[in-house]
């Protein structure tokens, strides 16, 4: 198996898995009560669980679902979705840890895959390829 394939195919499932994840906990956020989270966790955030839950439902699960939907489909820009959903993600977990005053497992796992999925797009860009840099000489 080549290695565009490889980083295709693991782009796929770390995209699939943070669409699910972010679909899942945006609408978890949204109900209140279900995640079993307290209300004085977002009290000084400026944020309610409704409003949370949207963004990370829509901005952050949409984002993820279009990358996934469009690598799926082998579309030209696919790549480029990928990262920006990536970058997306981490931006998500940075401000998410910022804000909230505890800090959870899931908060490492879902930087890791954000960090991955920008890795991953890199790579079926041919960012980092040996190859792809300017000539030294």
């Amino acid at each position: 198996m080549d290695t565009t394939r490889l980083w295709r195919i693991l782009l796929l499932v770390v995209a699939g898995f943070s669409a699910l994840s972010a679909i899942g906990g945006g609408v978890g956020l949204m109900t209140p009560g279900s995640l079993g989270m307290p209300a004085w966790w977002v009290e000084d955030s400026g944020f309610t669980y409704l409003g949370a839950g949207l963004v990370l439902l829509i901005v952050v699960g949409g984002t993820q679902t279009l990358a996934f939907v469009l690598l799926l489909l082998r579309r030209p820009y696919a790549a480029l979705a990928n990262a920006v959903a990536g970058f997306g993600m981490v931006l998500w977990i940075y401000i998410e840890v910022v804000l909230l005053p505890v800090y959870s497992v899931l908060h490492t796992i879902y930087i890791g895959t954000g960090i991955a999925q920008l890795a991953l797009a890199f790579a079926c860009l041919g960012v980092l390829r040996r190859d792809a840099g300017l000539p030294v000489d």
